[in-house]
């Protein structure tokens, strides 16, 4: 009899079961048929929920693209800054080119062509470098000046002018 029992639990077992498991599954079902459908959505909603799930992914583009726009800009002032670097380089080297050249004609030096006749002091600066000659024509007086050059060879004259002109066109001092 005990055996005949457990053989019993062991069909009820394996065919309650299944059968329990397709009822509930139909069950469910059921239900689930009868719960309401949600109405269809209008073109204008169907819109408005896709832009909603959009907008993230497009304000991601549109930082990136402000990111590389931004980048392009920093590089261009990244540039422009170099630039300004090298013409602030140039320009300190020529200044101090040009204050060298002021220093070739020191006070001493000047006041010895100061005092010479204008004839023999032309003479005498059309022999030395036309760089040296042209600062101590710069130290004299614009009288003096004057009369050195008008008493100096043209070309030589010509050389000294166009030596003080690039000096004085660089310096608006």
């Amino acid at each position: 009899m005990i055996h005949h029992q457990t053989r019993m639990v062991r069909i009820i077992r394996n065919t309650a079961l299944p059968i329990l498991l397709l009822l509930t599954g139909s069950i469910s079902g059921a239900l689930a048929e009868d719960q309401p459908k949600a109405p269809p959505k209008t073109a204008r909603e169907e819109i408005k929920a896709f832009c909603a799930n959009i907008a993230d992914a497009a304000r991601d583009e549109r930082y990136l693209l402000q990111k590389s726009e931004l980048d392009k800009l920093q590089s261009q002032v990244d540039e422009r800054i170099a630039v300004l670097e090298k013409r602030k380089t140039e320009y300190e080297t020529w200044l101090k080119q040009r204050n060298d050249f002021l220093k070739m004609a020191e006070a001493g030096l000047v006041d010895i062509y100061k005092t010479m006749a204008p004839d023999a002091a032309a003479a005498r600066l059309a022999m030395v470098d036309p760089g040296l000659a042209s600062a101590i024509i710069m130290k004299l007086s614009a009288r003096q000046s004057g009369l050195i050059l008008s008493e100096m060879e043209p070309k030589t004259a010509a050389t000294v002018t166009a030596i003080i002109s690039a000096a004085s066109a660089r310096n608006p001092t």
